[in-house]
C-alpha cells in the first residue's frame, strides 16, 4: 500500500469510529428465554423496529448498533452470537456461511414473493440463508420539488455531498461510483466486477472511478475537507443536506434520505439519476438497490418464528406504514404518497434491472479498502486513480479464495 498523508489519515480515524453499542431495551415477558437479534438500527429507526417486534409477542432482546459488523464478529468468537443477525449487506454473511454458521432459513418465507437480485446465492453454499427485511432503492437524485434538475452536466457545488457516518465513512461515494459504472457500462459488467470477475483495473473501472474524481476536483481544497467531515445525514436536528441551506440542489442518495429531511420530506422529489451523473448525458440502464439481510445463527423455534413473522405481509406492511420502511416482498402493497409509490414501483416493477449495492457483497476487507479508496480520492482528486485500484485489487486478491463468490447480483429485465 503506497503512504497517505498523515492529515488524511486523521480524517480517516474521525470518520471511521465506529458508533459505541448497547442492549436496548428487551421485549415480552421474562418467562420465556428470548430471543437475541443484532441489528443496524438505532434512535427512531430503533423504536419503529421495535413497535413491529412488540406485535408478536415473542419475548426478545434487540442490539442496535453502527457496527454490526465488530459487534457480531465479537460475539460470534467469544462463542454466544446473536440468534438473528441483521446486516446491511450480504457479503459478511457469505464468511460466515461458508464456516457453517447459519441456519437455513427454508419454509419461513415465500420465496416466490422475492423476484431478482433479493435472494442472491453463493457458490458451493447452501441456498436460504438470508432474506431481505428492509430496502431501499438507489440510482436516483433528490431535488426540491418545483426546481426540476437539468441533465448533466452539474458542477460539484450544485450536489450535496458528504461522507461522514457512524460507522464505516466514505460509502456515499462508492454509491457514486458503483452508479456510474452501472450506468456507464451496464449490470452485466457491474455484476462482474462486484463479484470479483472483473479487476479493479479495468478500463470501464478505471473510467468510472476517473469521472468521480473529475467532479470532485472542481471544488477547493476546503470544500473537499467539508465533504469528508459533513455527516451524510446532515446537521443533527437539521432537514438533510438538502433544506439546510447549503446552497446545494442535487442530492445522489438512495430512497432512505428522505427520512433526514424532517418536516420538509413533503417538498423532496426524486428522478433517475442516469441523466445527472457526470460524464452524461446516460440512458438508465439498470437500478442499484441495498438491502438488510436477516440471517440465523440460533436454531430455536422462538427465533425461526421471529424470522418468520418479520417477513410476513403484515409485518412488512405495518413497518412500511409506521418506520417509512420499503419491502422487497411482492405481496406488501404500495404505500400511500406519490414519492413513496414510485420508490416501490421501481423496487418491485423490474423491467428495469435491479442490481444489489456493489461494496455490499464484496467481502470485508475489499469494501473496506474501496472506502478509504474514495476517502482518498475525495481528498486529492488530482492524483491518478489507477495505483489505488491497484491497492484495492491486492486485497480482493487475498480475499477471493476465502469466501466463495455470490452471483445472482444483478437481475435480469422482464
Amino acid at each position: 500500500m503506497r503512504r497517505r498523508p498523515g492529515a488524511l489519515l486523521l480524517v480517516l480515524a474521525l470518520l471511521l469510529t465506529a458508533a459505541g453499542c448497547g442492549l436496548a431495551a428487551p421485549g415480552g415477558s421474562d418467562a420465556k428465554p428470548r430471543v437475541t437479534i443484532l441489528g443496524p438500527w438505532t434512535d427512531e429507526q430503533e423504536r419503529q423496529f421495535k413497535d413491529v417486534l412488540d406485535g408478536f409477542g415473542i419475548p426478545y432482546t434487540y442490539q442496535g448498533t453502527a457496527a454490526t459488523r465488530e459487534v457480531l464478529l465479537a460475539e460470534v468468537q467469544a462463542g454466544n452470537p446473536p440468534d438473528i443477525a441483521i446486516l446491511p449487506g450480504v457479503g459478511e454473511l457469505v464468511e460466515y456461511a461458508a464456516d457453517n454458521r447459519l441456519k437455513p432459513l427454508t419454509g419461513l418465507y415465500d420465496p416466490g414473493e422475492y423476484g431478482n437480485p433479493w435472494l442472491p446465492e453463493a457458490e458451493g453454499i447452501e441456498k436460504d440463508l438470508w432474506v431481505p427485511l428492509k430496502v431501499d432503492l438507489k440510482s436516483i437524485v433528490w431535488y426540491r420539488e418545483g426546481e426540476t434538475p437539468r441533465p448533466a452536466p452539474a458542477p460539484l457545488d450544485a450536489w450535496c455531498a458528504a461522507m461522514g457516518d457512524d460507522g464505516s465513512s466514505g460509502w456515499p461515494g462508492s454509491d457514486w461510483i458503483e452508479d456510474l459504472l452501472l450506468q456507464q457500462a451496464g449490470r452485466v459488467l457491474y455484476a462482474r466486477w462486484a463479484t470479483g470477475d472483473l479487476p479493479w483495473t479495468a478500463p470501464r473501472v478505471v473510467t468510472a472511478w476517473t469521472t468521480w474524481a473529475g467532479l470532485l476536483a472542481q471544488g477547493s481544497r476546503e470544500e473537499r475537507q467539508a465533504i469528508l467531515t459533513k455527516d451524510h445525514r446532515g446537521p443533527a436536528g437539521g432537514h438533510g443536506l438538502l433544506f439546510d441551506g447549503g446552497g446545494c440542489s442535487l442530492e445522489h442518495q438512495g430512497s432512505f434520505a428522505r427520512s433526514f429531511y424532517g418536516d420538509r420530506r413533503s417538498g423532496a422529489a426524486f428522478t433517475d439519476s442516469a441523466p445527472l451523473l457526470p460524464g452524461g448525458s446516460y440512458t438508465v440502464k439498470a437500478h442499484e438497490v441495498s438491502a438488510d439481510f436477516a440471517a440465523l445463527f440460533g436454531d430455536g423455534e422462538q427465533a425461526r418464528t421471529m424470522i418468520r413473522r418479520l417477513t410476513s405481509e403484515k409485518a412488512q406492511e405495518e413497518w412500511g406504514r409506521a418506520g417509512g420502511v420499503f419491502s422487497a416482498n411482492s405481496a406488501v402493497p404500495a404505500r400511500k404518497g406519490a414519492v413513496e409509490r414510485e420508490v416501490g414501483r421501481r423496487l418491485t416493477d423490474q423491467r428495469v434491472p435491479l442490481c444489489l449495492d456493489a461494496s455490499d457483497v464484496m467481502p470485508a476487507a475489499v469494501r473496506d479498502a474501496f472506502y478509504e479508496a474514495v476517502l482518498l480520492t475525495v481528498a486529492h482528486p488530482d492524483e491518478p486513480v489507477l495505483p489505488r485500484l491497484k491497492d484495492i485489487q491486492k486485497v480482493q486478491d487475498a480475499q477471493l479464495d476465502r469466501a466463495p463468490r455470490l452471483t445472482g447480483v444483478c437481475g435480469r429485465p422482464q
